[in-house]
């Protein structure tokens, strides 16, 4: 097996983390009869051989030694070895055309490993038959093969999803792959198979789908959880951490995702397999649900209602898992999550342990449940804050949850600004703990948290200020509060500094002299960075037509830069000039290039009334479309809150233009 391995310079080769000389340690571990051994050996090949996915020299030197115990029957856990094989070589978009070319030399000794005694090995081969097989149509063949000879569920699953795989990899090959699909979907095989191959053809041949798909999906998966058999308790190391974070039935997971996948924009249906999911008898197939629902929610738009209410109903759980996984879903959730209201205030009265949580050596933040009802703007957590607050040990985050309840949460003020009153100047802890406070004096108009604003300013009563990003926040607090004008000798004195844009327009506010703040503005507009330059063009939109000798610097700013500084400035633009003509196609290129442009460009085109007219058809086909402005790919990223935002800033400029 290790023929060879003495021979390789390994000290002169690279891992993630430096030098390779521990590599050949680990490579003779992995063929160990001491199973922890073997583990930490592979946590070494993930976490610095083939880190994330990367590919380094060593990587490339390590191929053959792993080919090489892969064909050794005595050796241990070869399954996962071809898993990492695998994931050396298998294309993507950052695969490293070496390394493929290693393991696609290789290739023969996986066409053997189709039919090894170990089912491991059997179903790990699968997909590399498909991945690195220059053959394609001997691959169908062995898998063809394997499929009609296989008894073991699991390795039916790797076959099914490696047939899925090979019928969008070799379209011109699909037909009898397809036709196997279709075998797998319908009796004599088990409730797992089946869902999985219905899973492979929603993905690539819809057409062959039987009728009732998600009410056949939703049987099948209860059918099989019935006879599940729960995973073990796995090894304490960086490999068996990861699989205990994973989902207890991260098979049932993969075979639910898959059908989600396909499904894609169909939203109704989803949810109809969602809901499904999340009656199931099964606490492990709900848990899988919330988290399906979670990419639901982030990635596409619609009436979400009854599935939001679901979530609500495992709150109440004994389920550890499942209750977690459910709060953490509907904070994400903010106001949408209304429907679960009843049920996140019975939990937050019923487990006040949750009020907080503390991870390991950081300081608390405020818990789950109480975050999510906060979220939903109900006046029923305000109590509990109240608590909160009073304590010792008030979360510093808790702050940036007032804002979304408002006025009803005005009793809490006084202790708002007790705790920004003692926040440390000039520490390196006061952005995070001024932040949510000043958010939420400014959500509660607390005027009577001036002075404790005040001290944060660069050369306040206190003399230090706060640094950076804070200042600002503290004058555009004392702007919101309409105290301006109480800072006035303050605020003129910034207006040489980096906090001259936010300055400008406090000062604005409190005096209205435009030929004071003018000049900075302008300054900031043009030599600022990218944030200042959008609070410029915002402060000099504020000015309207008082600020015309402005117009030629916003219109080159509009012309050139990043998508979000241009869009600011042909908002200052129209507000100034009220002409539509240098600034349409602005909005029109930003909203196509930079989506997070595209909720300030609706909010300005409300703002124009019939003279949008001419982006009518941007607006329209945001209204129509069922994903999220700001979705990824799986389910991440959409911020659901700024894409609700938009699509009530879209409907208003609809009803503006009088459609």
């Amino acid at each position: 097996m290790f023929t060879g391995i003495d021979e390789v310079d390994w000290a002169s080769l690279r891992h993630a983390h430096g030098s390779a000389v521990e590599v050949p340690g680990w490579l003779r571990a992995l063929a160990s009869a001491d199973s922890a051994e073997r583990t930490t050996a592979l946590d070494g090949m993930y976490g610095a051989v083939h880190h994330q996915g990367n590919v380094y020299d060593s990587t490339l030197a390590c191929v053959p030694f792993l080919f090489a115990l892969t064909a050794r029957e005595e050796v241990p856990d070869r399954g996962a070895l071809v898993e990492l094989l695998v994931s050396i070589g298998a294309d993507s978009r950052d695969a490293d055309a070496r390394a493929r070319e290693a393991v696609c030399a290789g290739a023969e000794g996986f066409v053997a490993l189709a039919g090894d005694p170990d089912p491991p090995v059997r179903a790990a081969a699968a997909g590399a038959l498909v991945h690195f097989l220059a053959e394609p149509a001997r691959a169908l063949r062995v898998l063809a093969d394997r499929v009609r000879a296989e008894r073991e569920d699991r390795v039916l699953l790797a076959l099914t999803e490696a047939l899925g795989l090979f019928v969008r990899r070799y379209p011109a090959h699909a037909d009898a792959a397809v036709d196997l699909l279709a075998e797998q979907s319908a009796p004599p095989y088990s409730p797992g198979t089946r869902l999985a191959a219905l899973g492979q053809l929603a993905l690539c041949a819809p057409a062959r789908l039987p009728s009732g798909l998600v009410p056949t999906a939703v049987r099948l998966l209860r059918e099989r959880s019935a006879h599940r058999v729960p995973p073990g308790p796995g090894t304490d190391t960086l490999v068996g951490r990861i699989r205990r974070l994973r989902p207890s039935d991260e098979e049932g997971s993969r075979l639910l995702r898959t059908l989600h996948t396909a499904l894609g924009d169909r939203v109704a249906d989803r949810t109809v397999l969602l809901l499904g999911q999340l009656t199931s008898p099964d606490p492990v197939d709900r848990c899988n649900g919330v988290w399906m629902a979670a990419a639901l929610f982030r990635g596409w738009r619609g009436d979400h209602t009854r599935t939001v209410e679901l979530l609500g109903g495992q709150l109440a759980t004994a389920h550890d898992r499942l209750r977690e996984a459910a709060v953490t879903v509907l904070a994400e959730l903010f106001a949408l999550a209304a429907p679960a209201d009843d049920d996140l205030h019975a939990l937050v009265s019923t487990r006040p342990d949750l009020w907080t949580h503390r991870w390991e050596r950081c300081a608390p933040t405020l818990g789950g449940p109480l975050r999510a009802l906060a979220r939903t703007g109900d006046a029923r957590a305000v109590p509990p804050l109240a608590q909160l607050l009073a304590g010792p040990a008030a979360p510093a985050d808790l702050g940036f949850e007032l804002v979304h309840l408002g006025l009803a949460a005005a009793p809490l003020a006084p202790a708002v600004r007790h705790r920004l009153g003692r926040v440390p100047l000039a520490s390196a802890s006061t952005a995070r703990l001024a932040a949510p406070l000043l958010s939420a004096v400014r959500a509660l108009g607390d005027e009577d948290a001036v002075p404790e604003v005040l001290r944060l300013l660069p050369g306040g009563p206190d003399g230090t200020g706060a640094p950076g990003a804070t200042a600002d926040q503290a004058i555009e607090t004392l702007e919101a509060l309409g105290a301006a004008a109480r800072a006035r000798p303050l605020l003129r004195s910034l207006l040489r500094t980096r906090h001259a844009a936010a300055a400008a327009g406090a000062l604005w506010s409190a005096d209205g002299d435009t030929s004071a703040v003018l000049p900075p503005l302008l300054r900031e507009l043009t030599e600022g960075d990218p944030v200042n330059r959008r609070r410029a063009a915002r402060h000099l939109g504020r000015l309207g037509p008082a600020a015309r000798p402005a117009l030629p610097a916003l219109r080159r700013t509009a012309e050139a830069g990043p998508a979000r500084v241009r869009t600011s400035a042909a908002c200052a633009l129209w507000r100034i000039d009220a002409d539509p003509g240098p600034v349409l196609p602005v909005f029109r290129t930003a909203w196509a290039e930079d989506p997070r442009t595209r909720l300030p460009v609706a909010r300005c085109l409300g703002a124009m009334g019939t003279a949008a007219a001419p982006l009518r058809d941007l607006v329209a086909a945001e209204l129509a479309a069922p994903r999220r402005h700001t979705a990824r790919e799986g389910g991440y990223g959409g911020h659901i809150p700024e894409d609700e935002a938009l699509l009530r800033a879209c409907g208003e400029v609809r009803s503006g233009m009088g459609a």
